[in-house]
């Protein structure tokens, strides 16, 4: 799978968070009720000082084979969002890989290719970033975190 290297400035996230892991039997449910909270919850209509309309799912806090899943989006500001989980992804490097299609389907195949992809990864933060709402035809693009 195709991919570039880019240099990110740090980006604050402002969302809902919850720790899993990719053996656990619910990790499906836990990522997915985060992502019901922020938009049938109403979490992400009160998310103040957004950026872009773009929904970003973060993954940060690795520890071992657990990590911290947060749905929500980049703000400008942690100002108002004291109510809701706010993550930092750091500045740095980080590959780029662009996907489009059924966005269910089209994310979790990058995934499969991304772990099977030799990248010097620093497990800071890898991250999606949603580019579209169009859930059949979607835009997506992940980012992995690189030494």
């Amino acid at each position: 799978m195709e991919y570039e290297v880019v240099n990110l400035d740090e980006k604050i996230v402002a969302g809902v968070s919850a720790r899993t892991s990719n053996d656990a039997p619910d990790m499906g449910s836990v990522i997915g009720e985060l992502w019901n909270k922020l938009y049938q919850g109403g979490i992400g209509a009160g998310i103040k000082n957004k950026v872009n309309t773009y929904a970003i799912g973060l993954y940060s806090d690795y520890e071992g084979d657990s990590y911290c899943v947060t749905a929500g989006n980049e703000v400008s500001s942690k100002e108002g969002n004291e109510g809701v989980s706010l993550k930092v992804i750091p500045a740095g490097r980080y590959a780029k890989f662009l996907v489009h299609g059924d966005m269910m389907t089209v994310v979790a195949q990058a995934w499969e290719e991304i772990w099977k992809t030799p990248l010097d990864r620093s497990y800071k933060a890898d991250f999606e970033e949603y580019l579209n709402a169009d859930a059949q035809n979607a835009d997506v693009a992940l980012y992995i975190s690189l030494n």
